[in-house]
């Protein structure tokens, strides 16, 4: 390390020159770009926020700055880890999946906070191309064509709509039914998995014939979906 560039603490002695520091810096901000893009490409649902991408960005450059302050010395990190603990953080994490992005946020910034450079693209890469190869092959998911049917009926008998859902679906399971204020209606919510080629426009506008059902609409559940 070139003594005339290095960044000197007075206790410590040398720890990072100056180029270092912009160097770790620029490339912890360039990982956690890429990382935040990638939970963009892969991310499905309704949870999506534009201020987790940027805390992605954030956490990954804070983390990398946290490791050069720490450095070597045992004593800092303990008294940094007591000055965290005042801070509380009571964000709710509403996908599980983000999670890893956050912990693969804080490794990126460790790597080049550590000027584990090589670790710390190569860990990147290899997240993200694991991220993408799942989204492209939708691992996980159950079905290829899932909807989620709701409608509200006025009438008792189940044999009209009943006829319908089983002519353009695979299955359809009954998985909510809740009755109105009045009395004079049903709202009913079934897990649908259509025929293949079927277009989901067809049952709507079968059931839309039938006078008793109101409020007919079709979610696609292809992917995770609270309801």
């Amino acid at each position: 390390m070139n003594t005339d560039l290095a960044f000197i603490d007075p206790l410590l002695g040398l720890i990072y020159s100056p180029i270092e520091i912009v160097t770790n810096t620029l490339l912890a901000f360039i990982l956690g770009i890429f990382i935040s893009f990638i939970y963009k490409k892969s991310h499905k649902g309704l949870s999506y926020s534009q201020s987790f991408m940027l805390t992605l960005v954030f956490l990954t450059i804070i983390i990398s700055l946290v490791m050069m302050i720490i450095g070597n010395n045992v004593a800092r990190a303990f008294a940094l880890v007591g000055a965290l603990s005042i801070i509380r953080f009571r964000t709710v994490v509403k996908d599980t999946k983000d999670t890893a992005y956050i912990f693969m946020c804080l490794c990126a910034g460790m790597a080049c906070g550590t000027s584990s450079y090589f670790l710390g693209i190569f860990g990147t890469i290899f997240f993200a191309t694991v991220a993408l190869s799942l989204d492209y092959f939708n691992y996980g998911t159950f079905y290829k064509s899932e909807f989620i049917l709701i409608f509200r009926s006025s009438n008792k008998s189940s044999d009209e709509y009943t006829s319908i859902i089983n002519k353009f679906t695979k299955s359809a399971n009954l998985i909510h039914l809740e009755q109105s204020g009045d009395g004079q209606s049903i709202k009913l919510n079934y897990d649908a998995v259509l025929i293949n080629d079927t277009d989901p426009e067809e049952i709507i506008r079968e059931l839309a014939k039938i006078e008793s059902l109101s409020e007919i609409s079709l979610v696609a559940s292809k992917h995770d979906i609270d309801y």
